[in-house]
């Protein structure tokens, strides 16, 4: 009986900063983590550049990790084919185009 209230309340606690239940995939030490999936094309960079500044701009940037995933093996797992992609907690946000600075602090701050 004890049991259950515990896993209750175990449930309603957040596992991330974002808020929300994650799994270890989608935050690294409690730390959400923002993906830029691309080949390396100018657009490709101008999306990891227009999130950096997004992140930098929250003051952030001790709470939300970045990475730039260029492996096609990692890029195809996501399912995705227009690049670059935005991926924020495990979750496919944008697809295909490149976001402005504001539209990705909107996107991290309400998740997706």
């Amino acid at each position: 009986m004890f049991s259950i209230e515990k896993r209750k309340k175990e449930e309603k606690s957040p596992a991330c900063c974002c808020g929300e239940k994650a799994d270890a995939a989608s935050c690294d030490n409690g730390n959400l983590v923002v993906k830029v999936l691309g080949s390396g094309c100018k657009s490709c960079h101008a999306l990891l550049e227009n999130t950096q500044v997004a992140v930098k701009e929250m003051g952030k940037e001790n709470e939300i990790q970045i990475e730039y995933i260029t492996d096609l093996k990692k890029m195809m797992s996501y399912g995705v084919m227009s690049m670059p992609a935005l991926v924020i907690g495990e979750k496919i946000v944008s697809a295909g185009k490149v976001l402005k600075p504001d539209e990705v602090r909107k996107l991290i701050e309400y998740g997706g």
